[in-house]
């Protein structure tokens, strides 16, 4: 065995993740073994390859192109790269895409924040222009965004990069709009939808953020009945009165009566309404209905078609409906409404420490302001119910496996999904709208110029699809379908690995609209994992100072620290404290592999015709067990226990490889009895454990792996080692 003067210069110093990890990328993206078209060059002449040939397919989720990484993305870099490089080294066809978002809404508010800086506004800002200047924003992201992903390790196919901006991805989303207008799954109707007044979109209710608060709750007069609110600014336009038809108390009162009574400005008359939706249990089981700031309120009116007034407009601001309070806030106005009331004796009591649920938007805390918007809607049964079927079919394997119960509780109380954003980012909706009728058309050519209902007038829908739309349709989009030779190979996909939190945002929207445009499940496999936290166990925010950049750490520890430092332990599904010391305490592991190293290469050198039959008792134990992990670790990685495995793997080189073999080769060698036995030992163990060692901290183990006597083919495409198939070191002949 043979090993250069430079070679062990180098393994003399400490080692220097900045100084290796650039070289080591490069050597992967050039070798272009990132492909699935170059296999390993031992799969071919492998009696032992059974996988040759079979793929393996990751789709990568789509990174925001809004900003730089953080450590979330940093925790599903690592623990997707580990599955890819698992595979490749079993001689899988391995695909990892990578993509970006455009992620429509969240990349249009970190804009909005720049314009902000700048003393701008997109308020006035012509459309086109504003989506030029977000576009040039991106695209500047996109290039940290892509280094990032490099420095992570992240072994992904670049030829097939993508993005849900592209020209083809785009055309597959319209396709798949005009489709399901076409099967009568999508409709535009007015409906009252989520509407946030400082961004001034509406949202689907995923987006929505329930806050609990301790209000003013009021009990007011109405005529003979006494009707509770929170919201009195609301209560402009109620005039009608909503009991439960089997209410005895209630039973004088007939469908369609009249009553008149004094109200805020003045005398109205109101229309007795009997529904069953009406909770008797609940106050005085009779309330009035405000139809237009309220989902309950409007089904009770679409059920009985009952008028429905817009008493708030779209900023936030009371209308004329409201007297002499229009124009101004809700905040405002609100204590100036109870103190009219006080004086016309209409408030019977005002509850000070009510606590209920305010929505607000996810993004700004501003309280929701419920809108009738004519909007493009999903109808979501008819596509929940044959997710539902694969799903409790088996078809979809979730990791941690209480996903699959929650989301089927999901999928079996689902609501219509309001696909329509007022914004200007993002994949524009292909349709016309009517200007004297509101009947929406689809329009994929540009073609439509009148209405085919009225014939009225036509123009551009301004609206852009919800991104969770076009990312739903991510893994087929981005394999080319329907035709391509990538789709017919590497879909469905093997796994889906994101966090839990957008299990409903988009994992369960992938399967319905995956199974609804190709008929086949879009992964067999599932994988959550939790949130990132701070040392603290607190969730990450720009506000609370909290927030981890992964690539301080990197650049302090090396990235192999920081992605043993995010898998050890982290069981999928669960939260991950993210301190400084549990990546230190890896970048010690690093050197102490590189350590060992120098060990055994300086003292195997002259080893020329090793034989494992040869080894002595001791070292015949010592193979034995090694080959019993290798059993036990090459089963978990095969059920997804990553964290487990890299555990094992971490204590099994420090503290049995480098802490009792290392030390017990030491006296054999100097005292040259069963030296041969040694050396083969702890060179056959280095090999082995660099190659286990490598999904995990990719950067060390190839560079160890480089130095290696002989050693003509990279370490990440060696085969993953077999049990009692052991790698011996070439004899001096080769």
């Amino acid at each position: 065995m043979k090993i250069s003067n430079g070679m062990f210069e180098k393994l003399k110093k400490p080692y220097n993740p900045k100084e290796t990890e650039d070289k080591i990328y490069k050597l992967w993206e050039d070798s272009g073994f990132f492909a699935p078209e170059a296999h390993p060059p031992w799969v071919d002449n492998s009696s032992l390859n059974k996988n040759l040939a079979k793929p393996f397919t990751l789709i990568m989720p789509p990174t925001n192109a809004n900003g730089s990484l953080h450590a979330g993305h940093g925790l599903v870099m690592t623990i997707e790269d580990i599955m890819v490089r698992y595979k490749r080294m079993q001689g899988f066809k391995t695909l990892w895409l990578p993509g970006l978002d455009h992620a429509g809404f969240e990349t249009q508010v970190v804009y909005e924040k720049k314009l902000e800086k700048e003393g701008r506004t997109r308020f006035g800002m012509d459309g086109k222009e504003l989506y030029k200047e977000i576009l040039d924003f991106t695209l500047a992201n996109s290039k940290n965004i892509k280094s990032q992903i490099k420095k992570m390790g992240a072994s992904c196919d670049w030829s097939r990069e993508k993005f849900t901006l592209d020209p083809d991805v785009i055309k597959t989303v319209h396709q798949t709009f005009k489709r399901m207008c076409d099967d009568n799954l999508i409709y535009r109707g007015n409906r009252i939808v989520s509407w946030c007044a400082k961004h001034q979109t509406s949202f689907s209710d995923l987006e929505i953020k329930d806050e609990e608060r301790t209000e003013n709750f009021y009990y007011l007069k109405y005529g003979p009945f006494t009707i509770a609110t929170s919201r009195p600014e609301t209560k402009f336009g109620d005039k009608y009165v909503v009991m439960h038809p089997k209410d005895d108390r209630y039973k004088n009162y007939k469908e369609g009566q009249k009553i008149k009574l004094e109200w805020i400005n003045g005398p109205i008359e109101a229309t007795i309404v009997k529904d069953d939706a009406i909770d008797m249990e609940f106050g005085t089981g009779v309330m009035t209905i405000t139809p237009w700031h309220d989902t309950a309120d409007f089904e009770i009116a679409e059920r009985h078609k009952l008028d429905k007034e817009q008493i708030i407009d779209e900023n936030g601001k009371l209308l004329p409906i409201a007297g002499e309070f229009a124009g101004q806030s809700i905040k405002k106005a609100r204590p100036l409404i109870i103190e009219k009331l006080q004086k016309k004796g209409l408030v019977e009591k005002i509850d000070e420490n009510y606590k209920h649920v305010v929505r607000t938007c996810y993004k700004c805390a501003t309280v929701i302001e419920p809108q009738i918007k004519s909007q493009w809607f999903v109808k979501m049964k008819p596509l929940a119910e044959k997710a539902l079927e694969k799903i409790q079919n088996g078809e979809i394997i979730y990791i941690p496996e209480h996903y699959k119960k929650i989301t089927i509780h999901w999928l079996e109380n689902i609501m219509d999904w309001n696909i329509s954003r007022q914004i200007v980012w993002g994949i524009p909706i292909p349709a016309k709208i009517c200007a004297k009728c509101g009947q929406g058309m689809v329009d994929l050519e540009n073609k439509i110029s009148k209405c085919n209902k009225c014939n009225g007038e036509v123009a551009q829908d301004k609206d852009t699809f919800d991104t969770w739309f076009s990312s739903g349709q991510w893994p087929f989009i981005t394999l080319g379908y329907p035709d391509s030779l990538d789709f017919k190979t590497f879909y469905p996909t093997d796994v889906m690995e994101t966090a839990g939190e957008i299990i409903f945002f988009w994992v369960s929207r992938m399967i319905m609209l995956g199974l609804y445009v190709t008929g086949k499940i879009p992964f067999k496999m599932v994988y959550l994992h939790g949130l990132v936290l701070d040392a603290n166990g607190l969730k990450m925010s720009k506000s609370k100072g909290n927030v981890i950049d992964p690539f301080v750490l990197t650049e302090k520890y090396g990235t192999d620290a920081f992605r043993m430092g995010m898998v050890v332990g982290n069981t999928p599904g669960t939260s991950l404290a993210l301190a400084d010391e549990r990546i230190r305490g890896y970048k010690n592991f690093a050197n102490k592999m590189w350590n060992v190293a120098r060990f055994v290469l300086d003292n195997t050198k002259d080893l020329t015709a090793p034989d494992p039959k040869n080894y002595d008792e001791e070292d015949k134990k010592s193979e034995k067990e090694l080959n019993d992990l290798i059993k036990i670790i090459t089963k978990e990685m095969d059920e997804y226990k990553f964290y487990i495995v890299a555990e094992k793997l971490y204590h099994y080189f420090w503290h049995t490889f480098a802490d009792i073999i290392i030390e017990r080769s030491k006296k054999k060698i100097l005292e040259e009895k069963n030296a041969d036995s040694a050396k083969t030992l702890i060179y056959t163990h280095l090999v082995t454990l660099l190659k286990t060692l490598h999904p995990f901290m990719p950067f060390v183990t190839e560079e160890i792996w480089s130095m290696l006597p002989n050693k003509k083919k990279i370490l990440m495409v060696e085969k993953w080692p077999l049990a009692f198939a052991r790698d011996v070191p070439p004899n001096k002949n080769d």
